[in-house]
This record gives structure tokens, sequence and C-alpha cells, in this order.
């Protein structure tokens, strides 16, 4: 823990966006409390892929070695159609890491905890105050210096404070699983990839294949919301066999797991702050997830925040938010542009979408504010 500067926030949310922000605040001198409003922290979700961008804040709040033992690097990104490949990428040698969401997750609240982060579960914050406070569900009014929203597409901290905000739907959704990995079942081949599966006649459904350490694998099975057997869960093993045979061992390994369907959406705010507000992660900038960086923008965005808010004198901070978000901001305009442009055209079915323009956002270090370069 760092000497304390004298200044306390309050977070909204238990999830990476939150646990982000409030381990970066208190290792800042920050006394921090964060609020959760389930009965227990846990990731939801299933599998995720951190790029440079969120593997750079890993390091800088010490949450990346631990994780280290519980990840992996695969060898590419293997694109095929109908099961014929399209392309194979390892951006450049660009880092990024596949794991489970509970790992990062269980990782995070560790950091959070050892850089005394007081962790409140079954503890909702209903409303805020730019002026500096945050109510909870129970009727209790707490003073902060600065305010975290970080709870999520449903977000109280923005809606009881009427942040303007446009959301769109797309025609997709997917279902997030993980599986036994079953490699020695699935015949030869270089299952350590991360694979993308695509089907797109006579039905569309794609797998996304993603190998999280040596006995997890994670499956994102995405089908078109119109399409109620492909977007059924429990999935139907049978729909989903028929179409990617190849995956038999562990679609039938996902057939045995109720999951959840989440269509895809991107919503954009005309502002992330009002006052000693700021929004972050889904509250803030929910997007598709094509570039796989829901998370990865989330952290980024948690850790710079921090920063800002404990550069600015006290009485700055409301500018200092707002001088933030135009710094910030660009970035994840454009990833959620991109996002939803590859959702809605589903063209990362075509293979060697990964351009060094696709990859700007994974490029970026937070913590220096540098574009590295690949290609």
């Amino acid at each position: 823990m760092s000497e304390s500067n004298g200044r306390h926030a309050e977070v909204a949310g238990g999830g990476f966006a939150g646990l982000t922000v409030a381990t970066a605040l208190a290792q800042r001198g920050w006394s921090v409390t964060l609020h959760e409003k389930g009965d227990e922290l846990r990731a939801f979700g299933a599998g995720i892929v951190l790029w440079h961008n969120s593997l750079e804040v890993l390091k800088a709040i010490g949450a990346y070695e631990p994780l280290l033992p519980k990840s992996m690097v695969p060898p590419f990104y293997e694109t095929r159609m109908h099961n014929v490949t399209q392309s194979k990428e390892d951006f450049w040698g660009l880092e990024w890491r596949t794991m489970t969401r509970q790992d990062l997750h269980e990782t995070l609240v560790d950091a959070a905890r050892n850089s005394g982060v007081d962790i409140r579960v079954a503890s909702e914050v209903v409303s805020a105050d730019p002026a500096g406070s945050v109510t909870l569900a129970s009727g209790e009014v707490r003073k902060a210096d600065l305010v975290i929203g970080a709870d999520g597409v449903a977000s109280k901290v923005r809606d009881s404070n009427q942040f303007e905000l446009e959301r769109t739907k797309s025609r997709d959704g997917i279902t997030r699983l993980i599986v036994p990995r079953r490699k020695e079942d699935l015949g030869p081949g270089e299952w350590d990839n991360v694979i993308d599966f695509w089907n797109l006649e006579p039905r569309v459904l794609r797998v996304l294949y993603v190998p999280c350490n040596d006995d997890e694998l994670y499956l994102a099975l995405m089908a078109p919301i119109e399409d109620k057997e492909g977007s059924a869960v429990p999935i139907n093993y049978d729909v989903w066999v028929e179409s990617h045979p190849y995956l038999a061992p562990v679609l039938e390994e996902a057939a045995k797991i109720h999951g959840r369907y989440d269509g895809y959406q991107t919503t954009v705010l005309k502002q992330w702050t009002k006052g000693r507000i700021a929004l972050i992660g889904d509250a803030g900038h929910a997007m598709c997830p094509a570039l796989a960086q829901g998370a990865g923008t989330a952290m980024s965005n948690a850790y710079t925040v921090a920063v800002a808010a404990t550069e600015a004198a006290n009485a700055d901070l409301p500018q200092a938010l707002v001088d933030w978000e135009a710094r910030e901001r660009q970035i994840t305009d454009e990833c959620q542009e991109r996002s939803a442009w590859f959702a809605e055209t589903r063209s990362m079915a075509k293979g060697n979408q990964f351009t060094p323009q696709m990859l700007e956002t994974a490029r970026y270090d937070p913590t220096t504010r540098e574009m590295i370069s690949v290609g």
C-alpha cells in the first residue's frame, strides 16, 4: 500500500474495469471502496484474449506475473471457412495471451486487496452525484473525491445522471462456455492455435476456439439472433455438430452446460464524465467482441483515468476528467466502430483481418501513451 494522499474514491462494479481502476488508485495513495452488487466476486463470461494494451496495465499494477502460469500464448490466430484455412496470423510479435475470465478476475481481486482496496459485496450503487457522492441500495450516502461508474451495460451511475447514449444492436449473438480441451480426442491438427471456424452456408454458425491453458478451452458460439436453434441454450448439439463435425468432442462437452446467449451491442456515449464522475468499461463504451477489446479498452481507460485523477489537484479534478476523456477517447471510439463493422459485415470470415490499423488499440500502451509499430 502507498502512502495516503488524503483523497477517496468510490467505485461501482467489481468487474475487470472496476478492479483495475481501484487498484491503480490505491497504489497511488487513494483510499478506495469498491462496491459489487452481487453476493460474491465472480467473473461473468468464459474465456478472454488480452493484447499488449491490457497486458501492459497488468504489468503496471503487479497482476501480470501471477497470470503467466494460468494462461498461454497460442502460436497463431487461424481463420477457417468451412474448415479450410484462410489465414494464420501471429501479429508480428505483438504480445497477446489467452486465459479464462475467472483466472483473470481472481488475479485482479488479489491485486486490489493487496493494494488496500476495501471491497464490499452485496453492496449496490443505485445513483451518483457529480458533486462527489454515491447512494447505495441501503440508503447510505457516501462522499468521494472521485466516483467511478464501472457497473456494466445497465450502469446506474450512468443512468441516474442521464448521460446521453446511442445503443445499436447487431443481428448476431454469442454463447460463451469453458469446456475441457480434450485435445487428444480432436485428432491430428494444430489445436494450440486460436481457431476461428466460420460457416456461412447453409446457415451462419461460427465457433471461436480459444485454448486458455493446458486443461481449459474457451468456446464462443455465434449464431444470428433470429436462428432459434443456433441461439438456443443449452446448445443444440445436433445443429452445431452438423455444421462443425470436427469439433464433436468439445461440442459434446459444451452441450452439458446451460450457458447464456447474449446479443452483440454497441453503446456510444456523448460524454464519459460529469463533474467528479467518470464512466469506464461497458458502462461507458460497450462494444461488439470482434476485436477482443471490450476488456482491453476497459482496463486501459481504467488505468489512465487513475493516473489523470491522481496528477490533478483535487479542485481541478472535474476538468482533469474532461481532459482525460479528450486524450483517450479516440482510440476507444475507433475500436467500437471497427468492431461493429466486423460484426455487421461478418468480414472476419475472410481471414487476414488483423492489419496494423485493426490492431491499433492492441498496439497502444496506456502506461506510456505510446503506440508500438508492427508489420
